[in-house]
């Protein structure tokens, strides 16, 4: 019944969490980015332990830090596109503008598509200082430390960051980094079930976006010539074009701004269309029937497995892992942590149980912290932290945010389809 009792209340927390409006997204458009959504500012959570118990190891997964967009293309073809009206005359004042202000911008993110930014890097900085300064114990001198993450190069400059900075606060520390093919099928990993499911899903999601892109307005703001839009401009993408550039602008040097050129209700539009793809593609979305979560399945065991490692060796330790949004969002939703496992069923509503910036923005992370007493060896608690925040999973507890892991592995193990 106190299990019962826990998830109850672990619903309606979900339902608060998860949920977000047009109002909130208005007051801050970084929001409406998604997932490109930089890292908020935190004061990391640490509730103290019950008497007795110090920290001994940290299992944690997270999001490569703030990044430029996918490719230089993504940039190109709108600097391109807007230089071609530019020489037909064929820009409005405010088209004029965009293209100056695309320009600059690209002083800084030619040849660094898809590449981390200096923000991803202080990002990952900033995470590894506050873990290190609020569990010491872990990161005592004879530590077993052990940094993977996937072949990106955003992923091994966010690990390269991460250990960086633990490494200023104790230099003797000795960090075990690696980025092979070997971890891929835990760090980074997709099932066949799932990736089928994503293809059948592309209609449905189409027709969402679709209904959801209305360009007309803006694409009369940026381009004076009918004549010159009906040769070369595909709205809906160039719409979708400057959503890309206004979003990703946050995690750049440049301090520059495309968000007056849409206006919030617009961005709300897009931002629900980018917030279904993930949910749709990564969560547990109602049609999906489970199988993006279990996407997750071997990450999940690798936390469970090198926690049993860490509690039978008895020294201090952690295992740090470095991969990506789509990898943030199953395993989140597979530990059931509180709002990111939602279970929706109609594209409308996702934005209404569940939001992809609250879940997975850049540098996001998953930490779980574990904890003894030398007065009661058999007795190990854990602690579960999402984007450095205390969270509740599904399981009873009367000592909250502190569960019993024995508790917790027993949950996640029932989750795990083998």
């Amino acid at each position: 019944m106190r299990i019962l009792a826990v998830f109850a209340a672990c619903c309606l927390a979900v339902s608060a969490f998860g949920q977000t409006t047009r109002e909130e997204m208005a007051a801050d458009l970084n929001k409406t980015g998604g997932v490109y959504f930089a890292y908020p500012a935190v004061s990391a959570d640490n509730t103290p332990a019950p008497k007795g118990f110090k920290p001994f190891h940290v299992s944690h997964y997270g999001r490569h830090g703030s990044r430029y967009l996918i490719g230089d293309r993504d940039y190109q073809w709108m600097a391109d596109l807007l230089h071609k009206a530019a020489d037909a005359d064929a820009l409005t004042p405010l088209g004029v503008d965009f293209m100056h202000r695309l320009d600059s911008l690209m002083v800084e993110t030619l040849g660094r598509g898809g590449d981390l930014s200096p923000l991803g890097r202080r990002q990952h900085r900033a995470i590894a200082s506050r873990m290190i300064a609020n569990y010491p114990e872990v990161f005592a001198d004879n530590a077993s430390i052990t940094a993977r993450s996937t072949l990106v190069p955003r992923c091994i400059l966010s690990m390269a960051s991460f250990c960086e900075s633990l490494k200023e606060k104790n230099p003797r520390l000795t960090i075990d980094m690696e980025s092979s093919n070997r971890y891929m099928p835990y760090i980074c990993h997709s099932t066949p079930e799932s990736d089928a499911f994503k293809r059948d899903w592309k209609e449905a999601y189409r027709k969402f976006k679709e209904k959801n892109t209305r360009p007309d307005r803006v694409v009369s703001s940026i381009f004076k010539d009918s004549g010159f839009v009906d040769l070369y401009v595909n709205p809906g993408d160039f719409m979708w074009g400057i959503y890309w550039l206004a979003s990703d602008a946050q995690n750049t040097e440049g301090k520059i701004s495309f968000y007056d050129l849409l206006t919030a209700d617009e961005l709300f539009d897009l931002w629900q269309v980018f917030n279904a793809d993930f949910y749709g593609g990564h969560a547990d979305f109602v049609p999906a029937e489970g199988k993006h979560l279990q996407n997750a399945a071997n990450l999940l065991n690798n936390i469970i497995d090198t926690a049993d490692a860490a509690i039978a060796s008895g020294a201090p330790s952690a295992a740090l892992r470095f991969g990506h949004d789509g990898n943030v969002v199953p395993l989140t939703s597979l530990m059931h942590l509180e709002g990111c496992d939602a279970r929706i069923e109609k594209a409308d509503d996702f934005y209404k149980g569940w939001c992809d910036w609250k879940v997975t923005p850049m540098a996001a992370n998953v930490q779980l912290i574990f904890f003894r007493n030398p007065r009661q060896p058999g007795k190990v608690l854990v602690k579960i932290l999402h984007n450095e925040r205390e969270t509740r999973i599904p399981v009873g507890t009367d000592m909250w945010p502190y569960y019993d892991w024995q508790d917790v592995r027993a949950y996640f193990k029932s989750q795990i389809k083998e």
